[in-house]
């Protein structure tokens, strides 16, 4: 996965911390999690905030 493959890493996040509430994460949180995928395979410094933004909105989305 690469940081634009937003859905497939809010999937892959659900996954692997299901009691985690994505609506009460920081962001360097979620950075450092997304980059312990095992299917995680991007440059680290290619995100942003409005990646991450993108990936909790699809965590929130895919935990309701």
């Amino acid at each position: 996965m690469k940081w634009i493959d937003v859905f497939p890493i809010a999937e892959a996040l659900y996954d692997k911390f299901p009691n985690i509430d994505p609506k009460k994460i920081r962001f360097t949180d979620l950075y450092n999690w997304v980059l312990e995928l095992d299917d995680f395979s991007d440059v680290e410094n290619r995100s942003g905030e409005k990646i991450l933004e993108a990936i909790q909105a699809a965590w929130i989305k895919e935990a309701t």
